[in-house]
């Protein structure tokens, strides 16, 4: 499939999903049909994206799939404190495909190659859900956060927990990770 290099520029109103599943909760700005036809032709599965949301610049996020052609686009709390809005605010999208190779926490890698069981499992789930723990991990603000992140991602992987699972079960005993 030939990727497009073309740059869209549109507003969007920040959303929020009230019940949706494993959504329901997520922030997110719409992409319609008509407007993800112009950064790559006939997509129907998840593709990486760079831009800026206002001023704020992000790359090798993706948009998701909703049927129709049509994608959105999460907007975790990092971005939304960043833009300083929330769902009801419109913000000015420009965004082209990204191309550019994921690249993992190096840390976390070479500690999940010290647990087979745990390295085995990780490599059993898409490449998306992959990148799930790796982001997380990457995110944390400081070297002691990062190193329990890494743990607790392992011990999850061993256990066969994806990410959201592994998230949940430990919400209410770390809400900080």
């Amino acid at each position: 499939m030939a990727k497009s290099n073309n740059i869209i520029r549109f507003k969007a109103t920040m959303k929020k999903f009230e019940e949706m599943g494993e959504k329901t909760g997520w922030t997110y700005i719409e992409i319609p049909e008509n407007i993800a036809s112009k950064l790559i032709p006939n997509q129907k599965t998840s593709f990486a994206v760079k831009g800026t949301l206002d001023e704020y610049s992000f790359r090798q996020v993706s948009l998701l799939p909703m049927g129709e052609g049509n994608f959105i686009m999460a907007l975790k709390a990092d971005v939304r404190k960043a833009l300083g809005k929330r769902a009801g605010y419109e913000l000015d999208v420009i965004m082209e495909p990204d191309n550019t190779p994921f690249e993992f926490s190096e840390e976390f890698m070479l500690c999940l190659n010290d647990d087979p069981e745990a390295s085995k499992y990780f490599k059993s789930l898409p490449f998306s859900h992959q990148k799930y723990f790796s982001k997380w991990i990457d995110s944390a603000k400081t070297n002691d956060t990062k190193a329990k992140r890494i743990i607790m991602a392992i011990g999850a992987l061993s256990r066969k927990m994806g990410y959201t699972e592994m998230i949940r079960a430990n919400k209410k005993t770390n809400p900080n990770l």
